[in-house]
């Protein structure tokens, strides 16, 4: 019988905080429950193991992720949406660091909550970079390159890798402009 007062969103919180202060490797379900002040049995109430546990905290990371990226593309178009969503993603990476890096791990791919919620990260950004009227294939090249550059610069920040005291976001500004510069570039070709 599930504890009162413990529900799946209680458990995404709790756990979303032990992974963003101390690693998502920090998130076992002993650990947990003791965060939640239950024994790890209540845990199987609400959740298929461990393993059950990141898959519901990555999927959780993605859609709080994309309800971000949406929140600041919304009204904006082009150079504006994509500068816009790449700092709301940056942001995130900031703010839950280990949520962010659970996102990126060795999820089943096959799995339909992964999917979807993959899907619709994919499905904005593809949006927004319809409007520079790329075609089939290119819009997919330019997804997967404002990816890399994005996740590039998240991993590298949060691994200490910028240790020159420029303004980081400065940096992310002028990457993402020669990121659009490209993106012109080839409209051109």
């Amino acid at each position: 019988m599930p504890r009162k007062g413990l529900d799946l969103q209680t458990i995404l919180q709790a756990a979303t905080e032990l992974a963003d202060t101390e690693g998502f490797g920090a998130v076992t379900l002993a650990t947990l429950a003791k965060k939640l002040n239950v024994r790890p049995p209540s845990l199987y109430n609400h959740i298929e193991g461990l393993g059950g546990l990141k898959k519901k905290l990555a999927v959780y990371g993605m859609e709080v992720l994309y309800e971000r990226l949406a929140k600041a593309s919304i009204g904006r178009s082009k150079d504006e949406a994509v500068h816009s969503m790449s700092g709301a993603y940056i942001e995130f990476a900031r703010e839950h660091p280990g949520i962010y890096e659970l996102t990126l791990h060795a999820l089943d791919p096959e799995d339909q909550d992964v999917q979807r919620a993959g899907s619709k990260i994919v499905d904005l950004t593809v949006q927004i970079l319809k409007g520079y009227e790329l075609e089939n294939d290119e819009v997919i090249h330019a997804v997967r390159g404002l990816r890399s550059i994005l996740h590039g610069f998240s991993s590298l920040e949060q691994k200490g890798g910028f240790g020159l005291s420029l303004d980081l976001n400065k940096s992310l500004y002028l990457l993402i402009e020669s990121f659009l510069a490209g993106i012109h570039k080839m409209k051109q070709l």
